[in-house]
């Protein structure tokens, strides 16, 4: 009987102290993690922004790589019509078929930290390579909607 009682103190002990050590690591990972650049959350400065992003001249084209695979293209042109310099611009790209029903969805990332930032009036080409199109794609190319910016 005391053998059982000492048995289940130790693994009573052994399941606090575990679950202290996973506390600690779950905390100082949260910690030292380094806050996203590229935030869901927007605040109403730059929600209003968006506007200001235009995208156009999109038009889709195709080639081949070394390994015989195609790869598609997505060409565009996106201006700032605003007054602020842009840091960084994720754009939602939203391909449909030829009913109109979405059958792919993507992100692109014209503007980046580790590029030179986009200035207010300038216009800027950029393109995005897709390795695996949605067989029903209608060909065309995508809607695409400003989805987040930061200054």
């Amino acid at each position: 009987m005391a053998e059982e009682r000492s048995t289940s103190v130790y693994v009573l002990a052994a399941a606090a102290v575990l679950a202290v050590v996973v506390a600690v690591v779950v905390l100082l990972s949260r910690s030292g993690s380094k806050p996203s650049t590229s935030s869901p959350f927007l605040d109403a400065d730059q929600k209003a922004y968006l506007q200001q992003i235009v995208v156009t001249d999109a038009g889709m084209s195709a080639a081949e790589n070394l390994l015989g695979h195609t790869v598609t293209y997505l060409d565009a042109r996106v201006t700032n019509k605003g007054t602020k310099t842009v840091r960084q611009l994720d754009l939602d790209l939203t391909f449909v078929d030829t009913l109109g029903q979405v059958v792919l969805r993507e992100t692109a990332h014209p503007v980046t930290p580790q590029m030179v930032p986009l200035k207010p009036g300038e216009t800027r080409p950029f393109q995005v390579s897709f390795e695996h199109m949605p067989m029903d794609w209608n060909q065309a190319p995508p809607a695409v909607k400003p989805a987040s910016v930061q200054f």
